[in-house]
């Protein structure tokens, strides 16, 4: 049956003016006149305003220190942005078809301003924007404010914990299915299937890697036929209540081999390492270096091959990142996954991943399922 735990309270537009001011506040203080956001994951964040279709037509948020928030939007989409969460907090103002939609947009910004601008938006509305405003000039909001998103509120962390939490449900059932004579489709299938049924409004992925698939960190479930003696990758997640979930388990069918459960066991130990780690004040790449220096101990760094980590919050992939150069310090309030991994090429791979929030005092796991090596059959 599906988890029945209500649903969190929505966000309010008190909730929505907050996080607009806060982004033109750090947009000031890194230097920029302001934000330029785009429909996608930093729109819905800042404003709850989610088009039912991303087009060619320009709708863009503008947010600038001391300046009423001004979402532009289509005329025909008005009334869809009337009624998002957090439109009593800003302006809304609309442009027609015919019109000249920069000609709008334009008068709202600083003529010489250096604006942060979210990573999706369109190449042709900047050029737009541009042509209007020649002595503009902009930055990818990740670069230039990464943390916009990365500290989460309580009712966020609720959110992620709830995700996590229907995660751990559906690993737990697909530890009851069968694997062995059965396509990495199929098994796919049934983790996006109990994603659904433990309250999770869209799946992001499904990475089932059987044997040597599972040497390869993200590939995509394919039409391999699970055998008995396989190691099998199960890396899973999307969506609950707007916000994300992300984990993995390597399982194995049938009974491991010597080598199969060394290196699962030296996964499991950096992945600890890594968990450990995280504390107020640490930096990112502390996370990365705890992790991988038992891989490095143990003979297998050249075969972990990725970041230990990466945030997660509306999006399953955003800042802040857990790899080497990444001086960032640890802030209470951040998410974000522990997964260090082995992959033998042409032979198997070991992956063991959770999300983490920084604490006042270390890190708490929002995946609680058992981190030893499954046997399925």
């Amino acid at each position: 049956m599906p988890m029945t735990s209500a649903a969190p309270a929505p966000f309010t537009a008190d909730d929505y003016r907050a996080r607009m001011a806060r982004a033109a506040e750090s947009a000031a203080d890194a230097g920029l006149a302001g934000v330029l956001v785009a429909p996608g994951p930093d729109l819905v964040y800042l404003t709850g305003y989610q088009p039912t279709a991303i087009t060619e037509r320009l709708t863009v948020l503008v947010l600038a220190a001391g300046q009423e928030p001004v979402l532009v939007v289509p005329k025909l989409e008005a009334p869809d942005a009337e009624h998002a969460a957090g439109a009593a907090a800003l302006t809304l103002r609309d442009w027609t078809d015919g019109t000249d939609p920069y000609g709008v947009a334009a008068p709202l910004l600083d003529v010489d301003g250096r604006f942060g601008v979210s990573d999706n938006a369109w190449a042709m509305h900047l050029l737009g924007l541009q042509q209007k405003l020649p002595g503009t000039s902009y930055v990818a909001l990740t670069q230039a404010l990464p943390m916009l998103r990365a500290v989460k509120d309580a009712h966020e962390l609720a959110r992620l914990e709830a995700a996590g939490a229907a995660a751990d449900e559906a690993y737990g059932e697909i530890l009851k299915v069968r694997f062995a004579g059965r396509r990495e489709t199929d098994v796919a299938a049934d983790l996006a299937a109990l994603l659904l049924r433990f309250g999770h409004s869209q799946v992001d992925f499904t990475v089932v890697g059987s044997g040597p698939n599972g040497a390869n960190p993200h590939h995509e479930a394919g039409e391999r036929t699970i055998e008995r003696g396989d190691m099998v990758v199960l890396d899973f997640g999307g969506l609950k209540h707007g916000y994300g979930s992300d984990t993995t388990r390597t399982v194995h069918v049938g009974e491991p081999g010597t080598e199969e459960q060394r290196v699962h066991d030296v996964v499991r130990e950096a992945q600890r390492a890594g968990c450990e780690a995280v504390k107020p004040g640490v930096a990112c790449q502390d996370v990365d270096r705890a992790a991988r220096a038992v891989i490095e101990e143990a003979g297998y760094g050249e075969y972990f091959i990725h970041r230990t980590g990466h945030g997660i919050g509306v999006t399953t992939h955003e800042p802040p990142y857990m790899i080497e150069g990444e001086e960032q310090p640890l802030v209470p309030g951040m998410c974000f996954s522990v997964e260090p991994g082995i992959y033998l090429p042409g032979r198997f791979g070991v992956r063991i991943e959770d999300i983490v929030t920084v604490t006042e005092d270390g890190g708490r796991s929002f995946n609680n399922t058992a981190r030893e090596m499954a046997v399925v059959e």
